[in-house]
């Protein structure tokens, strides 16, 4: 029970077993789902347990709220000097979960927009169901960053090469609608049922024998290995001149103050 006088503040990630299926849920909805460093540590610590336990098969990630499925960092917080990925959790990326490779199936269950960093969030996981009000883009370019979370180069496997590259140096998004003609998501449908849809999903995986769904991630994912290793590669070399350049401190603070950014390029 609350004393009177005291707040409390929800946890960033809501961690829920559903029988085989562990449904991870980002609980930011006053800040559009954006990722802080407790919202890193809540998923990746998840989805760890979900890779050890024998009896979680597949796993569905969303969002709370319908304004966003994840807006990506936290930009305010960029802005105050915080940490949004905590130390020592690096190698698991944004939202301790982009380059958090698990044995286990990931299903993101896209309620609402998937932009930044949410973008870089569905890229990472094996399937995507898609609400018809969704809309997905990497919009780095605009706040005169780059998409570090593997954004980069998975759009680029994931896309044709031609609209993968306008997506990246336009920083523009797509519908819910195009997303799935570029056969970028398996299935849209009405924003009312994406949760419900995605763990029906979840659950058809997890009725098969888990050690051969397993397999077959694990072989289907392996052509692609050694091209993530040099997009990671990439992707770290190009972030510190990037993020200590002037136009990337103008960009999140020009987000912040709701005005147009004015770029020096340097």
């Amino acid at each position: 029970m609350t004393s009177p006088g005291v707040t409390t503040t929800a946890p960033s990630a809501l961690i829920e077993r559903h029988g085989h299926v562990m449904l991870i849920t980002l609980n930011r909805p006053e800040a559009r789902n954006a990722v802080n460093a407790e919202m890193c540590l809540l998923v990746g610590d998840a989805l760890e347990e979900a890779d050890r336990d024998p009896e979680i098969r597949a796993v569905v990630l969303t969002g709370a709220g319908d304004k966003a499925f994840c807006a990506g960092a936290d930009l305010k917080a960029i802005t105050r000097g915080e940490r949004i990925i905590p130390e020592g959790r690096e190698k698991w990326g944004l939202a301790g979960y982009v380059g958090h490779a698990i044995s286990k199936p990931t299903i993101a269950a896209v309620n609402a927009p998937a932009l930044g960093g949410g973008a870089e969030l569905v890229l990472a996981s094996d399937l995507v169901i898609a609400a018809d009000t969704a809309v997905f883009g990497l919009p780095e370019v605009k706040r005169g960053l780059i998409a570090g979370a593997g954004g980069a180069f998975r759009l680029t496997a994931k896309l044709p090469q031609t609209v993968a590259m306008e997506l990246l140096m336009t920083g523009d998004s797509i519908t819910a609608q195009r997303a799935l003609e570029l056969h970028l998501v398996n299935r849209v449908v009405p924003a009312a049922d994406v949760l419900t849809t995605a763990l029906e999903l979840a659950e058809a995986i997890a009725a098969n024998a888990p050690l051969a769904v397993q397999a077959h991630k694990r072989i289907a994912l392996a052509q692609n290995a050694s091209g993530e290793d040099s997009g990671w590669q990439m992707t770290s070399d190009a972030l510190p001149t990037i993020a200590s350049s002037d136009d990337a401190k103008e960009g999140p603070r020009a987000f912040a103050e709701k005005r147009a950014p004015v770029w020096s390029g340097r």
